[in-house]
This record gives C-alpha cells, sequence and structure tokens, in this order.
C-alpha cells in the first residue's frame, strides 16, 4: 500500500525529534554522473530521498528504510558522511507549500515547521540496476546529471548534494571507492570516463591504463565487439576480492 504525505500528521510520537536523514545516491551512466532525486508529490520541487528516525531503529536502519520506501532500492550499503545542523535550517514555507499540495494542513505547532538536524548518507550504485519506485503517492524518483541539476532543488539540498559529492572525490582518490558505479564489465576508457567525471579533470590514456592495470584488481576478459576485431577494446572486471583488500590498506594515487 502506497504512503499518503498525510502520514506525517501522525508521525510525531513514533520518531526522534528534530533530527532526519537525507540520502545521496549516485550512478554511473554514459559518461555522466549521476544523483537520485525524487520529484514531490504535485509540485515542481525535487529533494533528495529523506526522512525520519522511528524510536526503535539505529541510524542505519533508519537509513535502509527510508531509502527503500523513496526509491525502492534495498540492502545497498550507505555511509554516513556529514550532518547538516546550521541554525537557518527551518523550510516552514516549504513544507506547508508540499503538503498543502496534496491535501494536507499542518497545524502551526507541527514538527515539520521546526528546525531539523539532518544526517546525510551517501551510496555508490549501479545504474542500470536501479529503477527508482517510491512507496509515497505521487511521488517519482529521477537520475539527475549531477551538473545538470533541476532549478527548483528543495531546502538545502542541494547543498548537501554537493558536500556528499566532495566526499566522494575524498574517497574515490583515497580509497577506490568506485567498484559499485561500474557495471560488471566495462572497458577501460568507460573506467577512465568515470574519474574524469567525479574528478572535472582529464588524464592521459596511457598514464590512467598504466596505474590502473599495475594495481592488480583487474581481469581483463575478451574484447568488445564493435567492428574489427583489431579495433575492438578489450573488456574488464573487477577481482572483487583483490580490490576490496587493496581499497582498505592503502590509498590511490592519480596518474
Amino acid at each position: 500500500m502506497n504512503g499518503r504525505y498525510a502520514d506525517f500528521l501522525y508521525q510525531e510520537q513514533e520518531i526522534l525529534p528534530a533530527v532526519s536523514i537525507d540520502c545521496v545516491i549516485f550512478g554511473f551512466h554514459e559518461g555522466q554522473l549521476k544523483v537520485l532525486l525524487v520529484n514531490f508529490g504535485n509540485t515542481q520541487l525535487y529533494g533528495l530521498p529523506g526522512g525520519f528516525i522511528k524510536n526503535h531503529e539505529s541510524l542505519d536502519q533508519a537509513a535502509q528504510q527510508i531509502l527503500y520506501r523513496r526509491t525502492g532500492i534495498a540492502n545497498t550499503y550507505l555511509e554516513q558522511f556529514y550532518v547538516f545542523g546550521e541554525p537557518n535550517r527551518v523550510y516552514s514555507d516549504t513544507h506547508k507549500f508540499i503538503m498543502e499540495s496534496n491535501g494536507v494542513e499542518l497545524p502551526p505547532e507541527h514538527f515539520l515547521l521546526r528546525r531539523f538536524v539532518s544526517i546525510g548518507y551517501y551510496a555508490l550504485v549501479d545504474f542500470t540496476k536501479i529503477h527508482p519506485n517510491s512507496q509515497i503517492e505521487n511521488e517519482a524518483g529521477y537520475w539527475c546529471d549531477i551538473y545538470d541539476l533541476p532549478k527548483a532543488i528543495a531546502f538545502d539540498h542541494e547543498r548537501i548534494i554537493q558536500k556528499a559529492w566532495e566526499s566522494l572525490r575524498m574517497m574515490l582518490d583515497h580509497k577506490l571507492a568506485f567498484f559499485d558505479l561500474m557495471p560488471e564489465t566495462f572497458t577501460m576508457n568507460e573506467l577512465q570516463s568515470l574519474f574524469e567525471t567525479i574528478l572535472n579533470k582529464k588524464f592521459l590514456r596511457a598514464n590512467f591504463q598504466r596505474k590502473m592495470l599495475g594495481l592488480g584488481i583487474l581481469q581483463r576478459l575478451d574484447k568488445k565487439w564493435g567492428g574489427g576485431a583489431h579495433k575492438a577494446p578489450y573488456l574488464y572486471k573487477f577481482d572483487e576480492a583483490k580490490a576490496r583488500v587493496y581499497a582498505n590498506s592503502t590509498t590511490w594515487e592519480q596518474p
């Protein structure tokens, strides 16, 4: 059964006061780094899949439940990256607008009209395996190019996205945090495109290939069909066991 925006009228006794969670989900497809946003029901506003922490839940459990309810994504690894608690995080007008657009009038003392501290989580997913599906009526999920986000992003969610992207850059640079963004098999050019898109810089092809092969975490497969055999690039996949060990034990230096 779908949830309703009216459900928020009855949740205050069930949740931790003044604390929320916002999830930034990254995917990579056809040379674009994408972030998953939801379009709030009956509005032109977009935002991150977020929600509240029930009294019986841990933070991680709440993040998983929120993500599943707002996007349909289940059992993916989520990592905390920042806490947003500025004094001006009060969005009464925005909450009123969203709720009224869905037939709900908030009483003046409602908890949605107060200041919230938000805990940011992010996840890296294989874009090809994710099909957003919100359980809330009239709400839909959309993949957006991180370089071309919608203009009407609600709350301070654009800042949260930028902070998550900054964290992703650091993790990519230091802990090889890119395994989950790639499909099972890929070309070296596709892997280089991922790095260049996230870091917003270009690498010399030969240097990048030499560095990646030197890590010992890639398995070379048959060539990718694309016309003449001599022009077809090799396909690769990660040796997951070696890649995870490497990522947890050392840092990666850019070529």
